[in-house]
């Protein structure tokens, strides 16, 4: 069964002493919580030696590090320099239409290594083996 909407009357909305009771114990909740605020969440205020300290413990020692054998250690991290070859860029184009694909023209330049992109409708349907009259 559906509940009817929670409707509040004209006489409750312009009822301003009550609304001041509300408003007054809303101020006073949040004082009280203003004031119990530095008991309960003090302790995110401070750093973590000094609470420590505040709670008898005293911080440990640092362990100290035990050295790897050479066959454990992590090699250093080769640059990527020698992996990544980039080539300066031709000169830019004078016009629009030869900004359009000017890098890719130039051999060193282009995305495509190893092979060659075959984008025609034709050669997909036929490594599919669709009928010629299903390609639109």
């Amino acid at each position: 069964m559906a509940q009817r909407p929670l409707t509040i009357s004209a006489a409750e909305k312009f009822n301003f002493v009550a609304q001041d009771e509300i408003w007054k114990c809303r101020l006073k909740a949040e004082a009280e919580a203003r004031h119990n605020w530095a008991k309960k969440w003090g302790f995110l205020t401070l750093t973590m030696e000094e609470l420590l300290r505040r709670e008898g413990e005293v911080p440990k020692p640092p362990k100290p590090k035990i050295e790897l054998p050479g066959h454990l250690r992590i090699r250093p991290v080769t640059p990527v320099e020698e992996y990544i070859k980039v080539y300066p860029s031709p000169p830019v184009p004078q016009t629009t239409q030869g900004f359009i694909g000017w890098r890719s023209t130039v051999p060193g330049l282009e995305l495509e290594k190893n092979y060659k992109i075959l984008s025609c409708k034709g050669i997909f349907a036929k490594q599919l083996q669709w009928p010629e009259s299903g390609i639109y």
